[in-house]
């Protein structure tokens, strides 16, 4: 009966995205418009701060981005257009990306889903932290990019705990939510980012985090840092990952890492792992 329910439930779901009656999460404009502006070859530092302070909120975020201990130059600045130089206006732009995806998981009517909406934040934010800090120590990937596919790896948990909002029943069954936010948040993720105008690398981090037999080719990928810090995330909780055998992942291959030099990694870069947080968590 259970697995009857689920899915229906996800036929449902599906049913209710494809005629467009199911609204998917929006990149907020602020945002549109500072990718917009960083991608116009024609556009200056100055444009683009002046974009940027429309929101003094998010310009305040950026301040404190660029003076952490991950972007941290000689001298504190204390503008934006400095925070631009110092940055990079590509850099700006992922760093934007990340403050407001925040935004996305904002609160609902119904308060079990809004506990779920926060460990779900937390989670993204500690695989975000993990994902940087693999990218700079055994990649050639950017971390600020690999960050901020940690932060939208599950993006598409959204939709469906919005949905799931129409059954109380299904809001207070934990198990059963998480079994079917499992099998449905990888292919809603990818419509969500499709929506934001992401590029592909990002799209296939929604899309593929989970397919843990899938083989990057020729060399490591952003898919394969998330799939990594997102299986070290849940190592001691109960969750439909830790059914996988890692030593099996070719993610882990991609990498030049075992299982094992893995966890020690993470053990090793604790504080820089924290460092990353306290960015997220201003």
């Amino acid at each position: 009966m259970e697995a009857q329910f689920i899915d229906r439930f996800i036929a449902g779901m599906l049913e209710e995205i494809k005629h467009k009656r199911l609204d998917l999460p929006t990149l907020p404009e602020v945002a549109i418009k500072i990718g917009e502006t960083v991608d116009d070859p024609n556009s200056t530092a100055a444009q683009l701060a002046k974009v940027i302070r429309i929101d003094a909120a998010l310009s305040t975020r950026l301040l404190q981005a660029a003076n952490s201990p991950l972007f941290r130059g000689k001298d504190q600045i204390d503008n934006i257009k400095a925070a631009i130089t110092r940055l990079g206006a590509n850099q700006v732009k992922t760093l934007i990306n990340s403050i407001v995806v925040e935004q996305v998981f904002q609160s609902s009517g119904n308060q079990e889903i809004n506990t779920i909406l926060k460990q779900q934040w937390l989670h993204s934010m500690q695989v975000a932290a993990i994902s940087y800090v693999f990218a700079k120590r055994f990649t050639r990937l950017k971390p600020d990019i690999a960050m901020l596919a940690g932060l939208i790896h599950d993006i598409g948990a959204l939709p469906i705990l919005a949905y799931a909002g129409r059954f109380p029943d299904l809001v207070n069954n934990r198990e059963q939510l998480t079994v079917i936010t499992y099998r449905l948040h990888t292919q809603i993720g990818k419509l969500v980012l499709e929506g934001w105008n992401f590029p592909p690398e990002l799209i296939a981090v929604a899309a593929e985090h989970e397919h843990y037999s899938r083989k990057s080719d020729p060399s490591p990928d952003y898919v394969d840092l998330i799939m990594i810090a997102n299986l070290h995330t849940y190592i001691t909780k109960p969750h439909p990952s830790n059914m996988c055998e890692w030593t099996e992942i070719p993610a882990f291959k991609a990498l030049g890492l075992t299982p094992e030099e893995s966890m020690s990694a993470l053990e090793e870069a604790r504080a820089e792992v924290q460092t990353v947080l306290n960015m997220l968590k201003v």
